[in-house]
């Protein structure tokens, strides 16, 4: 497979995700979401996409970086099985907060998706220095999330 093809999958299948994500959020948002307490420093709604995108975008470049290694190579194929269970928790976190309701539940899916983060880096960072680069902006994100999830648990 071309390293072309190899970059086109790795963004679509990271922009997938967000998709599937924003199917659970969609309507949540000016429903259940809306009537939620919600932090001061909470962000406006319409940042989110933005932000996501890219970072999708950039989890998307970081997995391919790592993958045009191939897949013969068992570091490899550890970091990729480590960055899809981070991308699967990525997925979950929509669906238990939004599609569930379940500020609990997202707050424990989102611990465990930064945790798969964390290790994702330190695996990604063993084979492109650039791949472990890329994912710390959606670390810190991420982070803040995560904030914002256990304020939403207080306040609510």
């Amino acid at each position: 497979m071309s390293n072309i093809l190899k970059l086109v999958i790795s963004v679509a299948v990271c922009l997938a995700a967000g998709f599937v994500g924003s199917i659970f959020t969609a309507d949540a948002i000016p429903g259940w979401y809306a009537t939620l307490n919600k932090p001061e420093f909470n962000p406006p709604n319409w940042i989110f996409a933005p932000v996501w995108t890219t970072l999708y975008i950039m989890m998307g470049i970081s997995f391919f970086l790592v993958w045009k290694e191939g897949t013969g190579n068992a570091l490899v194929k550890r970091a990729m099985t480590v960055f899809i269970i981070q991308l699967v928790l990525n997925m979950l976190w929509s669906i238990v907060f939004f599609g569930m309701h379940s500020i609990s539940g997202g707050l424990v899916v989102i611990i465990l998706l930064w945790i798969s983060i964390v290790l994702t880096i330190i695996r990604f960072q063993k084979i492109s220095s650039i791949s472990g680069i890329l994912l710390v902006p959606y670390l810190l994100w991420v982070t803040f999330a995560s904030v914002l999830n256990f304020f939403f648990y207080r306040l609510n």
